[in-house]
């Protein structure tokens, strides 16, 4: 890996559509984003199917991503968010599943409480999707990613200050809109 190669420049190279960018922005970031994946998912081999989808789709749509930030926080963020998407596909996909095996007695007391829990879950999952742009990353950096404050300021660019401010904002959020669920 050519580790000389600056991340504005690995940038420019892929928006210039050079084979070389991917190949070392994969060098340089594959473990890392595998790591921060896993996180979320709490499943290697799906971390690792999750970041190379995003290599991808990256190389895939070189010509009209526009990064705008450094290399690395884009990559994360975006990495988190796929991580988020397979989550929600998989919570789909179980609950066909479960669908599919309604024969399966149970109390309906337990199943009543099984389907609030759910419903409060995709509720909690609507209102994060709600969040402000900066107001998500940095709620999702914090829960998901299990960053500290000082982590989540100095991957971003802000203060301490500003990441309480985003996650106290996304919380008010979150318990209004689990709130009004519980109404």
């Amino acid at each position: 890996m050519d580790k000389s190669t600056k991340d504005s420049n690995l940038v420019e190279l892929l928006n210039n559509k050079d084979e070389r960018a991917i190949e070392l922005l994969f060098e340089r970031f594959y473990e890392y984003l595998c790591s921060v994946v896993y996180r979320v998912v709490h499943d290697y081999e799906a971390a690792r199917d999750v970041v190379q989808d995003l290599f991808f789709d990256l190389w895939r749509k070189r010509g009209s991503i526009h990064i705008e930030t450094a290399i690395r926080p884009y990559l994360r963020r975006a990495a988190v968010n796929r991580a988020l998407n397979y989550l929600k596909k998989q919570k789909i996909i179980t609950s066909q599943d479960e669908d599919a095996a309604i024969d399966i007695p149970s109390d309906d007391m337990s199943g009543q409480l099984n389907l609030e829990h759910e419903e409060l879950e995709q509720r909690i999952f609507n209102a994060i999707d709600l969040l402000p742009p900066k107001c998500k990353i940095v709620f999702s950096m914090s829960r998901f990613e299990s960053m500290s404050y000082q982590e989540i300021a100095d991957t971003m660019g802000i203060s301490i200050k500003t990441v309480e401010n985003q996650i106290s904002k996304a919380l008010k959020i979150l318990r209004r809109e689990v709130y009004t669920y519980a109404d």
